[in-house]
């Protein structure tokens, strides 16, 4: 495996976790707030359709899931099923796209008008 690669994915999975910091404590804030005001599942959605921003801010939280995901899973595959090479990174971007596509999905539930 290329160390450049190796680095790379080094890189991505630890800037990757620091965005996902942020993202759960917003997420996890807003949650807290939601049920502290009393708000049920009609009032959140009707707070986040058609709501660009929450729309972005949730886009890129599932962006970011997916990478650091499917980098996670790509390390535990290699280091307890010795899976590594085109086969463990073919499968760990298949990984990522299904992951956003999934992700995604659920966005476009909850904020598209």
């Amino acid at each position: 495996m290329s160390v450049r690669l190796e680095a790379r994915l080094w890189w991505a999975q630890r800037v990757t976790a620091a965005f996902l910091a942020f993202f759960v404590a917003v997420h996890l804030a807003t949650i807290i707030y939601a049920v502290h005001a009393g708000l049920g599942a009609a009032e959140v959605l009707a707070r986040t359709r058609g709501n660009v921003a929450w729309a972005l801010f949730y886009s890129l939280f599932v962006l970011a899931a997916s990478i650091h995901g499917a980098i996670g899973l790509r390390t535990i595959a290699a280091e307890w099923l010795r899976w590594r090479g085109a086969p463990a990174n073919a499968a760990a971007a298949s990984i990522a796209v299904a992951l956003a596509l999934l992700g995604l999905r659920a966005v476009a539930a909850v904020t598209l008008p």
